[in-house]
Formats: C-alpha cells, structure tokens, sequence
C-alpha cells in the first residue's frame, strides 16, 4: 500500500512539473506523444502527429496505412508540412491567416490536437476539415487552430488531407489494382483514416470516441456531407457541421451535393487523359515522377478537375439518392451560408441590365420575365445589385430544399444558420461576409487576425462558437444565454441569422421562395 501511494504522489508531481514547464504528453497506438502549452498554459497541444503512414512511393494513390510505431518519446510540438500543393500565399479577402503558410511535402498525413482535458474526461470531440476547393489547404491554417474552443470544452483535432492530383486522380489504372476496383477519392480515404486513428486515440487526449461531430467549410464541408452519405464511415462520428457546402455553394454556381463527386466514368477519362499529357505509359511511371513534376503545367493538357468520385465503394451513388433512400448516416445536422459567399470571386456583383437580363433568360428561359419583376432594374448599378440579391436568394432556397430533401428520411433535427456578418475591414467594404468569413468567429479566433474589431463582433465570436460547442455537445446548439435557434422543417422554415443581433427568421420573403422552388422542381 504504501509503495503504491508513493508511486500516485510521484506520477501527481511529475504531472505537474509537466504543467509547469508548459509539456504534457499522451500515449497512443504508435507510442509517446509530448506536446507542448497553447497560449493559455491551460491548454495542451499536441502537433505532427501521425495518422498513417507516408503516402509515398507504392503507396502514392492508395488508401493510407496504419502508421508506424515509435520507440521513444516522439515531440510534437510543430505542425507537420502540408500536403502537396501550390502554395499561393494571401489571395484577397482570403489573407495570410486564412491560407497555408510553410512547407508542404508527400509525407502529410499528421494531425494536430487541442485539449484541456486529461485521460478519462470524455470530452466532446470537434473535427475540423479544411476547404480549398480539394486542391489546397491543411490543418496548420491559423483560423483552425482549436485554442479557443478547446477552452470551451472540445477537444478539437484538424489534420491533412492529400488534395489535387495526388487525391483525386481517378485513373482507370488505378481502380484496377485497387482491391475495391476504387479509383481516387485518396483524400476523401485520408478523412477516414484520420476518424479512424481519432476512435482508437482520443480518448488518451481526454475525447469521448462516442461523441465526434465531423465538421468543415467549403471543400471540407461537401468533404463533410459525403461521409455522411458514405457506407463506409459508420461509427465515426456522431453529427455533422456544414459551412457553405451543398445548398450554400449555389450562391456561385453550384447548387447541389453531387456537383463536387463526379462519375467514375467522367473522373476515369479525364484521368486517363492528363496522365497521358504528361508523358506516362504506366502507374509505375508516374509513381516514380517527383510529386513537384506533377503539379507543373502542361501545355495542351486539357483541364482536370480533381475531386470526389462516386468511385462505387466510398460514395456507391448519387449523394442525394442516398438520402431520398434513406441510406445516409442520419446525425443531427448544422449547416447554413454567408451573405457573401461569392464576393472574392470572378463576376460578382458585376452585372449590367443586358447581361442580367441574358442570364435570366439562360437560367430560366420561360420563367425570366417573372425572375426579372422580382429583381427590377433601372440602370446598371441596380442590376450589379440585383444579381447578387437574386443569388443569396437562390442558395437560401437552395439550402433549405437539402435541409427538406433530408427531412423526408431523417430522424435527427437540422439547424440552418445565414451568415450575414461582415469582419471589419475599412480597406476592403466591397467584400461583406465572403466566404469563409465565418470561421474567425465560430472557432473563436478574432484576436488571431488583425482587424479593428468591435464589441459587435466579439459577442458575435462568443455566440457562434458557443452554439457550435452546444452542437457538437449535444446535437442542439441551444444553450444557456443563446439566442433560441428552432430546428428547421419544411413547414417551419426558420433560419438563425448570425449578425448583430441573432435571431431567427424566415428567409427569403415569400415571393423569392416561391419562384426558386418552382424555378427548381
């Protein structure tokens, strides 16, 4: 007995001489982790830390592999690099805090952890998936980093994903030797693995395996949408977080769950055709180009765009026969948009009076003069604003037919939020609440980005952050001191409205809404 209590009072001062010198460290499947203190001594992070093995050599285009173990105590104390990409630096509104900085390199797949827990609290469990449109982007963006909601309660992890060509070929070589007749979808494999490996290790951060909620913006919010609608990821998480993805995305052009998971077929041809573009005869031979070579433009190559694949095992089908079938993981649902989802892209807000009423009648041929009595213009001006009216309006409506389309065969609530909230930026008013805008503030993260924030916008930062920690605490994000947010349904169709002052609402007016669902059925 008092060997034993000698042996508490020891491992109690250790831990806390851990504490005091700002380390802690875990052990997980491939061994011992020491991370290092947060901004806040209170919180531990853990960086670098691998998931699976390097996806290089034989293994560039296969699904990951467990990662090796180590001897020893492994730091993990520094962001691993990012995966293979062309790094671009600040591309306005999106600046420096919200892209990639540093390295990249084949060997990627590691992820990063925040917590305030200790082994056994059970905490709930955020995992964030970045966007970048499947060809850029990593878990070490400054605008992820899980401080500020780990304080709140989460243990938060982000990872890296293999993106462009070395995560989305669909060569038709490649379904051939895959062991699921499988081609591409290696980054959507990655997020798997990363669930995986989260299941078997979280616990030893202080994560409740049983309670994950899997969540993301962008890329990494259709990423998020299709595991939902995957065979292959059940018992992985629990809800899930949708930040202008399907629904959303068609404030610029893409309306639906399937517009970023392409046939086999098409994915297969275009595959095969940029391989042979690039001078490769076999597998083997691309396999052994430098993963730089890869990236590298060539001439008269036709344009390949590297995404999700309904390869027949991850994604079986169509996303949205999954879930008119019922077959979807069915965990309750926040998902919703920003006001100005398309204002940092090409042709936003640029329309004149011929080009708007062109367009209306492209889009809508026989419906157009209707379309144009409820956007009337006068001169070019209104129709620049007209244009981006009308848009915001059809990505509602947009929204709210995939929250409706889901409805028929859920069980669990959906929570729709519009973004209407714009970061203070007196050099760049023209932008609004672009997209992406959001994610300072529900991860809690101004004071990471220099801006002259208000007060406004830090009680906003608190509201939204603490609805998504209710959400991924117990599938609700009501809570003490949070404005009421309704669970949306077809004949309730209320909406949360994040901006100055929260409230729920039913956007848009009637008029608008009835002309963009006949205009869509």
């Amino acid at each position: 007995m008092r060997a034993t209590l000698c042996s508490l009072i020891l491992a109690a001062v250790a831990g806390l001489a851990a504490h005091a010198a700002g380390r802690a460290s875990v052990t997980v499947a491939g061994g011992r982790l020491e991370g290092a203190a947060g901004r806040d001594a209170a919180v531990h992070v853990f960086k670098g830390v691998p998931y699976a093995a390097p996806p290089v050599g034989p293994r560039r285009w296969k699904a990951p592999a467990p990662p090796a173990a180590w001897s020893g105590v492994r730091p993990a104390d520094r962001f691993a690099p990012a995966c293979v990409q062309n790094v671009t630096g600040a591309r306005l509104p999106w600046t420096d805090e919200f892209m990639h900085q540093g390295a990249v390199d084949e060997d990627c797949l590691y992820l990063n952890v925040w917590t305030t827990a200790s082994r056994g609290a059970r905490r709930p469990v955020l995992v964030y998936i970045y966007g970048g449109g499947f060809n850029e982007g990593s878990g070490s963006v400054a605008i992820y980093d899980g401080e500020a909601l780990a304080k709140k309660g989460l243990v938060v992890v982000t990872f890296n994903y293999r993106v462009g060509v070395l995560g989305f070929l669909a060569h038709p070589d490649l379904g051939a030797e895959s062991p699921h007749a499988a081609p591409g979808n290696y980054g959507l494999l990655d997020q798997v693995g990363a669930l995986r490996w989260i299941q078997e290790n979280i616990a030893a951060f202080g994560g409740d395996p049983a309670n994950v909620t899997i969540a993301g913006q962008s890329a990494g919010a259709m990423s998020v949408y299709l595991l939902t609608a995957s065979p292959r990821t059940r018992g992985l998480f629990h809800r899930a977080i949708v930040q202008s993805g399907p629904g959303g995305l068609a404030s610029f052009g893409v309306g639906s769950a399937r517009a970023l998971a392409q046939s086999r077929t098409v994915a297969g041809q275009a595959g095969a055709a940029w391989a042979k573009a690039h001078g490769a005869t076999s597998l083997a031979a691309l396999r052994a180009r430098a993963a730089r070579e890869l990236l590298a433009p060539v001439a008269g190559a036709p344009p390949v765009r590297f995404a999700p694949v309904i390869d027949g095992w991850l994604l079986t089908e169509d996303v949205d026969a999954v879930y008119a079938k019922g077959r979807q993981q069915d965990v309750p649902l926040l998902t919703g948009m920003n006001a100005e989802e398309g204002s940092g892209f090409e042709g936003y807000g640029t329309a004149t009076m011929a080009s708007f009423r062109e367009q209306a009648r492209a889009r809508f041929g026989d419906r157009a003069p209707q379309f144009l009595a409820l956007y009337p213009t006068a001169s070019d001006g209104d129709a620049a604003r007209a244009q981006v009216r009308s848009a915001r309006d059809g990505a509602l409506v947009a929204l709210q037919q995939l929250a409706s389309q889901r409805a028929a065969t859920a069980k669990t609530p959906a929570f729709l939020y519009y973004f209407e909230h714009a970061i203070p930026w007196p050099e760049h008013p023209q932008y609004g609440a672009f997209h992406t805008g959001e994610v300072p503030y529900v991860f809690g993260n101004l004071a990471l980005l220099e801006r002259p924030w208000t007060a406004v916008d830090r009680t906003l930062a608190e509201t939204a952050s603490s609805y998504w920690v209710r959400f991924a605490t117990a599938g609700d994000p009501n809570g003490p001191r949070l404005p009421a947010w309704p669970a949306y349904t077809p004949s309730s169709p209320s909406v949360m409205v994040l901006g100055d002052t929260p409230t729920a609402r039913v956007l848009p007016d009637g008029r608008a809404r009835r002309f963009f669902e006949a205009a869509t059925n």
